[in-house]
């Protein structure tokens, strides 16, 4: 893959990645109540989870592109305007992802139903399927093979999920009071909204 793809890409999923949404919120809540050590679980079924929707979301759309090449652009521009209307939603955010203690779950459950619950976690969130549908196609370049580039992506997003899911499990209290404070959040969300606004635009010109 281009090195400007890779330069644009990986910034913007990481920062997208560790605002606080389910999957970080759980492993914040699970490795608070049952350390990190068993949170790795949850965090090992939700990676392959988030792989399999992202892979499901390419080859998907991928399959149709083959068809109908001129879905490309189509889908490249409906693709830059969904990010930048995603952008803007996390600039105007109030902080609303600001965690509570409702929202800091424990659990009994065994390693395997830790690992069940990271997947389902990550297969289950409509918001998830939504942004790799939107965000992940536009970066595969159709004149080159799809296989090499979409396991350099997943690679990407595998890596940068776990990193972040890692940061939010051994965090403990200081992170928790940190994503307590609703203008901790909203800064977050402005960092990475602006992030995938630029996207945006830099789709919307290449």
């Amino acid at each position: 893959m281009e090195l400007a793809v890779l330069l644009v890409f990986i910034p913007t999923f990481f920062f997208v990645s560790i605002t606080p949404g389910m999957c970080m919120t759980l492993a914040l809540g699970l490795g608070m109540s049952i350390g990190f050590r068993r949170t790795l679980w949850m965090m090992l079924g939700e990676v392959f989870g988030v792989a399999l929707v992202a892979i499901s979301a390419v080859l998907g759309i991928a399959a149709i592109m083959i068809k109908m090449p001129w879905l490309f652009i189509a889908f490249k521009t409906a693709g830059a305007l969904y990010l930048a209307y995603l952008g803007l939603q996390m600039w105007q955010s109030r902080g609303k992802m600001a965690l509570s203690d409702d929202n800091l779950q424990s659990t009994q459950s065994s390693n395997l139903g830790l690992l069940v619950q990271g997947f389902v976690t990550a297969i289950a969130n409509p918001k998830g399927w939504a942004f790799m549908i939107s965000l992940l196609p536009p970066f595969i370049n159709p004149e080159q093979a799809l296989i090499p580039q979409l396991s350099v992506l997943v690679g990407i997003i595998m890596i940068s999920e776990f990193v972040c899911m890692s940061l939010y499990a051994s965090g403990g209290k200081a992170l928790r009071t940190l994503l307590l404070n609703q203008q901790n959040v909203r800064t977050m969300n402005r960092i990475s909204g602006s992030l995938m606004f630029g996207v945006a635009v830099w789709l919307l010109l290449s």
